[in-house]
């Protein structure tokens, strides 16, 4: 047998389409290695939601891989250190991965190549981060010349077929065991509403398959709550368990409006062009303005950050959208929108306590995407909505025929009729069981532009 090499594996979580597997295929007998590590990424250790969907996809890509001949060896601990004892422990001549861009993985890889050969390759993104360009030569920071830009460059290279085989080592070094992590809530069982999703690559493909059938028509459904037009492999792209190349080559044909689902796509790429500009976007304000906001602190604003994580604000679309994200791990995109600016702008918490509570919360918890969002909202981003621009939850309830997404949301309110379910309080009909409002629309919008007034933008 020839000298092994390591492939290490992170949200890049499926064997077709996979750049670092089958160039490890050709390398020699390859040991694929998953590293649990809660060290390095700081305070963006993995959440409780995402805690939960990398313990099914890691035991499915163990399956696929014993269908391949190969296993999967699990390890904890800090990436780079188990990594390089592993090399000495086998021998390995040098190991392969995706590149990532999260600012902890772009450390943990300088701090590996000092020790091993790491071989790392693209494969995560339509294109690679600093690949697509001004006419000046530099990154793009606002989104919508970034996608004219990146779709001349469309479509991407045909994804890459999984190897028939996957040759393993003479010896299998050590592997922990899947269970001894714990990664499954038990005490008590908070995930039971996430049984509707089926982690790994032949779920995620699955996912992919039923999308097709409505890609058309994404336009006119995705900001429609009760209807859902949205695809809902979020979790799956984020795990790796899908590539963007994968996803565009299957949905592009589809016709009508898919050209702006693509775009949604587009918008993974540029959140992780962001974060190789501004590694800190999960965790500081890209505009400095923003320093100086006024946020609210204290008692009070405690007791209304917990009313805002457990839906329980007064708003039915906001709670409905809290409720969801707590039941199931994920929420509709335009109730995130609404639930995000209701946090900031209502309610004047630092957008950063939202994005720490989505972080934990979500199955789909991405950094770049997490935190590009979060400072959209919140007006503090490169590219993002103006803070002045404050979003009526009320409005966007009726707009967007949110009535059955609150009925089946919130259930106090189940009985009232259409008219009548988006505001209760202003119908006269809000029942004992459901909060008034934690402060009005009104009142709200003058206290959040007040204190915007104060800060040196």
């Amino acid at each position: 047998m020839s000298t092994p090499v390591i492939l290490w594996f992170r949200q890049d979580l499926r064997l077709a389409d996979q750049p670092a597997l089958v160039a490890a295929c050709h390398d020699g007998p390859v040991i694929p290695v998953y590293v649990l590590d809660d060290e390095t990424p700081g305070d963006h250790a993995m959440g409780g939601a995402s805690r939960w969907w990398l313990h099914h996809s890691l035991a499915a890509l163990d399956a696929s891989l014993r269908d391949k001949g190969s296993r999967l060896i699990l390890r904890s601990g800090k990436a780079d250190a188990v990594l390089a004892k592993l090399v000495e422990e086998t021998g390995a001549a040098r190991v392969h991965a995706i590149r990532h861009y999260e600012p902890w993985w772009v450390d943990a890889e300088t701090r590996l190549t000092e020790a091993v050969e790491l071989a790392l390759h693209d494969g995560n993104q339509l294109a690679p981060p600093g690949s697509i360009v001004t006419g000046a030569g530099k990154p793009f920071k606002i989104y919508t010349p970034f996608w004219r830009a990146l779709s001349h460059h469309m479509p991407p290279d045909a994804p890459l077929h999984a190897p028939h085989a996957v040759p393993g080592p003479s010896h299998w070094p050590k592997s922990e065991a899947l269970t001894a992590w714990e990664l499954l809530p038990t005490k008590p069982d908070w995930a039971t509403g996430f049984s509707d999703w089926v982690p790994g690559e032949a779920g995620a493909h699955a996912s992919l398959d039923a999308f097709r059938s409505h890609a058309a028509r994404y336009e006119q459904t995705r900001n429609l709550p009760a209807e859902d037009g949205t695809s809902r492999f979020s979790p799956h792209l984020h795990f790796g368990e899908l590539s963007p190349r994968q996803v565009w080559h299957r949905v592009a044909d589809a016709g009508g409006s898919v050209r702006t689902f693509l775009s949604e796509v587009a918008w993974r790429d540029y959140a992780q062009n962001i974060i190789a500009q501004y590694p800190d976007v999960g965790r500081r304000n890209t505009r400095d303005q923003f320093d100086d906001m006024p946020w609210r602190t204290g008692q009070a604003a405690d007791k209304d950050l917990r009313a805002w994580q457990q839906g329980r604000t007064g708003y039915p679309i906001v709670d409905a959208g809290m409720r969801q994200l707590w039941s199931m791990g994920w929420m509709h995109n335009r109730v995130r929108m609404i639930t995000a600016s209701f946090l900031i702008k209502h309610l004047l918490l630092d957008w950063r306590a939202g994005e720490r509570w989505f972080w934990d919360c979500l199955v789909d918890a991405d950094y770049g995407n997490n935190g590009v969002n979060w400072q959209w909202t919140a007006g503090s981003g490169v590219d993002s909505n103006m803070f002045s621009r404050i979003m009526a939850p009320l409005v966007q309830s009726e707009k967007f025929d949110a009535a059955g997404y609150i009925r089946q949301w919130v259930p106090e309110l189940a009985d009232l009729s259409d008219e009548a379910i988006h505001d209760a309080d202003e119908a006269g009909c809000r029942p004992n069981s459901y909060p008034e409002k934690l402060i009005g629309h009104r009142e709200a919008r003058e206290r959040a532009l007040a204190a915007y007034a104060k800060t040196k933008g």
